[in-house]
């Protein structure tokens, strides 16, 4: 038992490291974020509320018959309400002091009097509570996973006309009494349809794992439930490219895991060297950090020099003087990505093959150099796509063969320098120019984005705003309700006759 248990002690913190995976992408939203948030959302709000449906309302007191029906919210006034972070896992939604307008169709007998019309309602010091519980689901998604509700209604009263509106007044208190306990019993299920089916389905837009090019795909899944303080919501994203080729394979993260401490704008958003590392090894994994330059494709002043160099006197021994000029650039490994306070720099090493080509013969190398390179790179956000722009900042051949050629390849070192920047750098640019998609919900973008560097991850720290209103994407994406074989039958409409009553 005393060894078993001196196992489990060893093994614990190995356990507890495996289950708090160090995240690539991490994003923060702040407290001033949610305030843009609860502005959009109290939007939304009113327009469910106003479709809220009330069951009709009849009954008997004494000579006294009524049937109401026909219920439509016409007006609210949500004036006081507020949004907040709750830890660990909550958004508490909270609406104080409001009042909602009603008009209802009535139907009304009284001894031998009969009356039919409309009826304008209003429902004052409506109070709604919500919590929401964020959580990850089984995809690696945010979702809503429950939500509580209370939902009352102060006061209500109803405005009569007509020649029995002194009687109604006498008796309103059980048309108003009904109508009341009616209205608070479908706040509730509006808002839970909103927010767990509704809601949820604009969530869905926020990519999880899609694919970035032909070549590569991005794992957006989280790692874990979100975390909460009272200030911010902080979402932990794998941030792992894999190879459409193997979309199985991962690279195992050794980065430093970022960290956000700022909460002056609405939303951060912090890369590791991890997620830039596994971008670059998916790249080489798929085989396409490889480039080929033949023939005219060469620069001609390149190919000058080439063939005056100690080129030269392989060449003469060739059979093939004349013949074209090929030169291979391929990557060795995979690149590796350096994040300081000071810039953003990419390592690649490389080998470049120069031979010849001579019509309906085999290849003749002539050189086969070793390559390092050191690239500045340039990160930034553009709508919601992170872009980098890469610049050829060091660079150095040597020979794989002796030193005396090292020695020899000298003079090349500047013109492959301006080759690499004319001809290589542009291909690699326009790879990364579409750049990738940061986890947003469609419709929310970024604005005024400012990019910092620390030690081993940059953060993108931006104000959001909507480019469209939750209801538009949320109609866009709205799931299609599931219907019976047959169309369900539609509720009569309200008798005239006062028998009926």
């Amino acid at each position: 038992m005393a060894a078993g248990s001196c196992l489990l002690l060893l093994l614990l913190p190995s356990l507890v490291t495996a289950s708090h995976s160090p995240p690539g992408c991490k994003i923060r939203i702040t407290s001033k974020g949610l305030d843009l948030v609860k502005q959009e959302g109290l939007r939304f709000v009113e327009q469910e509320l106003q479709n809220i449906t009330v069951s009709d309302l009849h009954g008997k007191e004494g000579q006294f018959q009524y049937n109401i029906s026909q219920v439509k919210v016409t007006d609210l006034q949500l004036a006081f309400s507020d949004l907040n972070f709750q830890p660990q896992q909550h958004l508490a939604f909270n609406i104080n002091n409001a009042s909602i307008s009603l008009r209802f169709r009535r139907q009304l007998l009284y001894w031998f009097f009969y009356d039919i019309g409309s009826i304008n309602a209003s429902a004052d010091g409506v109070y709604i509570y919500t919590v929401l519980r964020l959580a990850k689901d089984e995809a690696g998604r945010l979702k809503i996973s429950n939500m509580t509700c209370n939902a009352s209604i102060a006061r209500m009263h109803a405005g009569f006309s007509g020649t029995l509106r002194k009687v109604y007044e006498f008796l309103s208190t059980f048309i108003v009494t009904g109508m009341r306990f009616l209205l608070s019993q479908q706040i509730c299920p509006s808002l839970e349809h909103a927010s767990l089916v509704l809601l949820n389905s604009l969530l869905d837009t926020v990519p999880v794992r899609n694919y970035v090019d032909e070549h590569i795909g991005i794992d957006y899944s989280l790692l874990r439930d979100p975390s909460i303080s009272t200030d911010t919501l902080d979402l932990d994203f794998k941030g792992m490219f894999f190879p459409r080729v193997r979309e199985d394979l991962e690279l195992e993260n050794h980065a430093v895991e970022p960290v956000i401490k700022e909460t002056e704008r609405m939303v951060y958003v912090a890369f590791s060297e991890y997620f830039f590392d596994s971008a670059m090894h998916s790249y080489f994994q798929a085989g396409v950090l490889n480039i080929e330059l033949q023939g005219e494709k060469v620069p001609k002043d390149l190919e000058v020099l080439l063939r005056a160099t100690f080129f030269g006197t392989i060449f003469m021994l060739s059979p093939s003087v004349d013949a074209p000029l090929r030169l291979m650039l391929q990557v060795s490994a995979p690149p590796r990505c350096t994040i300081k306070p000071s810039g953003t720099s990419v390592s690649v090493s490389a080998f470049l093959n120069i031979s010849l080509v001579p019509p309906d013969r085999p290849p003749v190398q002539l050189s086969s150099m070793a390559m390092e390179t050191k690239l500045s790179a340039k990160v930034f956000l553009q709508e919601k796509a992170l872009r980098v722009q890469l610049d050829l900042r060091r660079f150095r051949i040597y020979s794989k063969q002796s030193a005396l050629e090292s020695l020899a390849l000298f003079s090349l070192q500047a013109p492959l320098k301006t080759l690499l920047q004319l001809t290589i750098m542009p291909i690699i640019n326009e790879r990364t120019k579409k750049g990738v998609q940061i986890p947003l919900p469609e419709g929310m973008d970024f604005t005024r984005e400012v990019v910092t560097n620390h030690a081993g991850f940059l953060t993108v720290g931006a104000d959001l705003h909507f480019s469209k209103g939750l209801r538009e994407v949320i109609e866009k994406y709205r799931p299609v309700p599931t219907t019976a074989a047959y169309p369900s039958s539609q509720p009569a409409e309200p008798s005239l006759d006062p028998s009926s009553l």
